[in-house]
């Protein structure tokens, strides 16, 4: 299902704690704009906080600030003003508190989910979900305005809320059920059956909570979601002049003001609730105050009474999301684990990661953006993220394990793990990079007033197990009563004499009769607690390195797909290392896979991957994907492929490659060069066909004697593009399709004989010798560009070169050849009456027809099924490729089915449809043939499809298989003999092929068929679209009068006709003609 348009935002902003974030957060921020993720115009916005403990409702009021004044400078002006904020729709994104469980906080925290409609492969963090919750589903609908999103809750919305903008003024808070025993340790809105919030509760009692519940027994959870209207969001941002407000912007603490801390919800939106009085709003105090020093309580209540005098009275209702879902992040591991798992599912989630033995993975666990190699064990409930592993490894139920790389996996080897958190984290002490390692238990808390454990045992418990005393964690001057996990100095972060890893903390899990050798050198290591660590960590340098690692296991994963022949999409994989930045290793693992390839349809693919690259590396700048490919500086690698040196012919490609990465226009053109070498693998894969051409000896028509030979043209019913290389044989075919006589003539032909003169003469044009364009080859010279396709004569070149009888490559000159082996030379004409680019396979038939009738002139013999994969050799060494269903649909009679496999060599199989008894002159009365007047331009559609199969695009693949299933559905339809049936599966035929090559229907065809469509049952243009015919199957008999005066009402519609058709039931005819007969 195809997403909705989302919000087209002004501003996004992402508040933060740290001042050393910014940068970092920024940039997070600018590759998801990249990614498509964010509009490309919005203007990103990574805001610090003024000060660690201004809160939500100060990091707000801030960040309105910052957008308003940015917004203020674009518009020229040089003071902030509110008018800005008319026609802007911002959002702001707070990043919140620490997070205990992953350095980068919760908004960065990797989630277990995958979006294969992603135009770029990433990791999905909170923050991803969130942004496509507020753009796609939240936003849409509301008007200009603020919307302010916290970051430290799992949301699930629905794709249509059902949000009501209609007449909104003020406030709206997004409200989410839960359970009143949730509630009980969260805010929960009160409100009038209007959706009016009468008040908010934080940690209320039964009875408050109650008063909340809904109908069925759930309450409205304060969700962390507020959309202010632009009038209210002005009288919030006019109070950052106001003191004691101002002091909770950058400007006000730049101005000497004193920090003042505040909430968004019992703060900001409480004084709007209607049930709140001034009275109690001024001496409250906000749930998320904590222990910090936030002034005194006139200092609050000043702060309040300006929040009160200037919001009060603005409206504040509740958008209630029935079939939502919210889970705050907190610190306990053992909930965040059951939030990052599916106990119930049948397997393990496995998200961008590579797993050497899946089996080993149990149901119930989780692996996201790891790369585990050798023999790595997990249990139920357990989850890696951001892990190099290798094994033998074995990993207990109910683990945390991030940030741990393949050196650290031998400390990991012996032992398992119950319940624990493993991380390692990267730090900057004292400017200087480093490494440490933390672990807990899943079961301890990480608050102050949480329960008194570590590795899941009391401290006391853990004092007696390990020797350690608990003045090696706290100094004397802690009260035991403050005494916590958080402040224990328990992780070694330097030891005077080696480099420190996982031993030096899992050894506390089993202490061994070691002397206590492991406790010793614990206790002469510098440590410190999680608290004292936090500043430390260094989040550049952790997101980079998760960047390195999903982009290591995706360069196994293009690997496998690859060589797995997998029908994945390497795509959104592609766009993804342009964007950040890093496609040389993409580069190379590609030229791996294409040079020691074993198949020539892998080689190709990666060859095609590497075009990808290199055009999305152009930006979209330099031109046309589609284009030339003969360009004489890659001639030499292209020769290393056509000699069969594959792992050669990569290697000297990609040294020109690295010549042509300047700028954009050169990149395309080496893109398409890459599509060209692509070219020549396909070639040689379909050339695997000639093991099933074969000539029978026949009697030497006598000199002069002119062997003829007529087919019809075809008509594809079904299934066209599954017979056309790669997918002929990567996919398999399957084609309908119908040999047609227009207008009562067989329009296709060839007639050849031998000359005295050992030359050759070729003629092509109408089939009476005055009109026809003539050439003479005398030497191998004149045959040299047989593999131009638009040279002339290049096809009747191409039919003497694969059907032997010259040998283009040979010593001999030419006429020695031809008088050694037939005693003189060869005259050959072809004709067709059909236009150029008509869609009813004319080349392919022609070339079949050719074929047929030089083989004959040369006494040679050749089967229908020789000559269909004579005729795909042939269109190789043109190198105009092409698949096989138009001469399968010329040469064939009748109705007919062909069939490829999926493997190589490329056998084409046909087997003819038979039908009820009268069926093919009904089927021939309501058969009409429509020219367009439009050329059909075939060559461009093919490489794009070619393209996109190649990127393996799930819209393509998906009607690719389409394709095949319906053709063998529209096969029963012809033994039913049901045209209503019949003008569904070509209406069906139109959209697949549409959908197979955007922009093959121009507009005035799709006027004609408009035009038509209430006399028909179905319709199609024929071949690959574009131009050409367009066929009809019409609902009453013999409509070809009927139709014209139908059209001839419509203007502009341009030098269209209408062309009788019948089925032809001979297909290929080849007569021998009496010498001096007429032809």
């Amino acid at each position: 299902m195809e997403q909705a348009k989302g919000v087209d935002w002004t501003v996004i902003i992402l508040t933060c704690q740290y001042k050393d974030s910014v940068q970092v957060f920024q940039r997070e921020l600018e590759v998801r704009q990249k990614r498509e993720r964010i509009p490309a115009g919005t203007l990103l916005l990574a805001v610090e906080d003024p000060e660690m403990c201004v809160g939500s409702g100060g990091a707000t009021l801030n960040a309105l600030l910052v957008a308003a004044e940015h917004l203020s400078a674009r518009a020229g002006f040089t003071v902030v003003t509110s008018d800005v904020l008319q026609a802007a729709r911002i959002l702001i994104l707070h990043m919140g508190r620490d997070f205990p469980l992953d350095d980068c906080g919760r908004a960065f925290t990797c989630l277990p989910v995958e979006n294969p409609q992603a135009p770029v492969e990433a990791v999905v963090c909170n923050l991803d979900c969130l942004l496509d919750i507020m753009t796609h589903r939240l936003g849409p609908g509301s008007p200009p305005g603020v919307w302010v999103c916290s970051t430290d809750m799992l949301l699930s919305v629905p794709q249509n809320p059902g949000i009501s903008w209609e007449g909104f003024q003020g406030v709206r808070v997004i409200a989410l059920p839960g359970s009143p025993a949730y509630a009980q340790n969260h805010g929960v809105y009160l409100s009038d059956s209007q959706g009016v919030v009468l008040d908010i509760y934080y940690r209320g009692t039964e009875a408050e909570i109650q008063c909340c519940a809904r109908p069925d027994g759930r309450v409205p959870l304060v969700s962390g979601i507020a959309f202010f209207s632009v009038e209210t969001a002005e009288r919030l941002l006019a109070t950052h002049v106001s003191p004691p407000l101002d002091a909770c912007t950058y400007m006000g603490l730049d101005s000497g003001a004193r920090p003042v801390q505040l909430s968004l919800f019992f703060d900001i939106l409480l004084c709007m609730a209607r049930n709140v009085s001034k009275e109690d709003f001024l001496v409250g105090r906000p749930p998320e105050m904590g222990q910090g020093d936030t002034g005194t309580p006139s200092y609050l209540q000043g702060a309040r009474a300006e929040l009160w005098r200037e919001l009060r009275g603005q409206p504040l209702t509740m958008a209630y999301i029935p079939g939502g879902s919210y889970t705050y992040m907190i610190s306990l591991a053992s909930e965040f684990l059951h939030s990052l798992t599916l106990p119930g599912t049948s397997r393990a989630q496995i998200v961008h990661s590579q797993v050497e033995d899946l089996e080993l993975l149990v149901a119930g666990s989780s692996v996201v953006s790891c790369l585990l190699e050798g023999s790595v064990w997990l249990g139920p409930g357990s989850v890696l993220q951001h892990c190099h592993l290798r094994g033998p490894i074995h990993i207990g139920p109910g683990c945390f394990l991030s940030g741990l790389d393949s050196a650290q996996s031998e400390a990991l080897r012996g032992i398992e793990l119950r319940e624990l958190i493993l991380r390692g984290h990267l730090v900057r002490l004292h400017g200087s990079p480093g490494r440490v390692f933390t672990l807990a238990g899943c079961q301890d808390s990480w608050d102050r007033q949480g329960a008194g454990t570590y590795l899941n045992m009391p401290w006391s418990e853990f004092f007696q197990k390990t020797g350690i005393r608990d003045w090696d964690l706290w100094d004397l001057d802690i009260p035991p009563p403050q005494r916590c996990l958080l402040n224990a100095r328990l992780f070694p972060v330097l030891h005077p004499s080696r480099a420190l890893g996982p031993r030096d903390l899992l050894w506390m899990l089993d202490p061994q009769e070691d002397g206590g050798e492991a406790l010793r050198a614990w206790r002469a290591a510098w440590r410190l607690s999680w608290e004292q660590l936090q500043p430390c960590l260094d989040r550049a340098a952790t997101l980079a390195s998760r960047r390195d690692l999903f982009f290591l296991q995706a360069l196994q994963k293009v690997r496998q797909v690859l060589e797995a022949r997998q029908d994945l999409s390497l795509r959104p994989l592609i766009r993804a290392a342009v964007c950040e930045g890093c496609p040389g290793p993409l580069l190379a693992m590609l030229d791996q896979v294409a040079a020691g390839a074993q198949d020539l349809g892998v080689a190709a693919r990666a060859l095609a991957c590497v075009a990808d690259v290199l055009g999305c590396m152009a930006g979209g700048c330099g031109g046309l994907r589609s284009g030339p490919a003969a360009n004489p500086e890659w001639t030499r690698p292209f020769s290393y492929l056509e000699c069969g040196d594959l792992a050669r012919g990569v290697e000297v490609l990609a040294q020109e490659r690295d010549k042509w990465l300047s700028r954009p226009a050169l990149l395309v053109r080496a893109a398409r060069h890459y599509e060209g070498a692509g070219q020549i693998l396909i070639r040689q894969a379909v050339m695997s066909a000639q093991h099933f051409v074969s000539t029978e000896p026949v009697e030497l028509p006598a000199p002069g004697q002119w062997v003829v030979a007529e087919c019809p043209a075809r008509v594809d019913f079904s299934g066209g593009w599954s017979d056309t290389p790669p997918l002929a044989y990567e996919l398999g075919g399957a084609v309908l399709g119908l040999a047609v006589q227009v207008d009562g003539r067989r329009p296709i032909g060839a007639r050849a004989r031998r000359i005295p003169e050992p030359e050759l003469r070729l003629a092509v044009g109408p089939r009476q010798n005055e009109m026809a364009v003539k050439l003479v080859c005398r030497s191998l010279d004149d045959l040299q560009d047989y593999c131009q396709p638009h040279a002339p004569g290049a096809l009747l070149k191409a039919v003497f070169i694969c059907a032997g009888i010259v040998g283009v490559c040979s010593e001999l000159p030419l006429s020695d050849q031809l008088l050694h082996a037939f005693g003189g030379g060869f005259e050959l004409h072809t004709w067709s009456e059909l236009p150029h680019g008509s869609g009813l396979g004319t080349s392919s038939i022609l070339a079949g027809a050719a074929l047929a009738a030089l083989q004959r002139a040369a006494g040679r013999a050749m089967s229908t099924e020789a000559l269909i994969h004579a005729v795909l050799h042939l269109e190789q060494v043109l190198t105009t490729g092409g698949g096989w269903q138009d001469q399968v649909g010329g040469l064939v009679p009748g109705i007919k089915v062909g069939r490829s496999r999926a493997q190589l060599p490329l056998k084409v199989e046909v087997e003819e449809i038979t039908v009820p008894e009268g069926f093919i002159q009904k089927l021939s009365d309501h058969l009409l043939l429509v020219y367009t007047g439009k050329t059909r331009l075939a060559r461009n559609l093919l490489q794009d499809v070619l393209r996109s199969w190649y990127a393996r695009l799930p819209a393509v693949v998906q009607n690719a298989h389409s394709l095949v299933q319906q053709t063998e559905e529209c096969a029963k339809a012809f033994r039913q003999g049901s045209l209503p049936l019949l003008g569904q599966y070509l209406t069906s035929y139109w959209a697949q092929k549409k959908l197979m090559a955007p922009g093959c229907e121009p507009l005035a065809v799709r006027r004609m068929m408009d035009v038509l469509a209430p006399h028909v049952h179905g319709q199609s243009l024929a071949g690959a679209g574009g131009g050409g015919f367009l066929y009809l199957l019409t609902k009453e008999p013999r409509q070809k009068a009927a139709l014209e005066a139908v059209l001839a009402k419509v203007e502009g519609l341009g030098n269209y006709s209408i062309h009788l058709v019948e089925v032809d039931t001979q297909g290929l005819s080849l007569q021998l003609l009496e010498k001096g007969a007429s032809i």
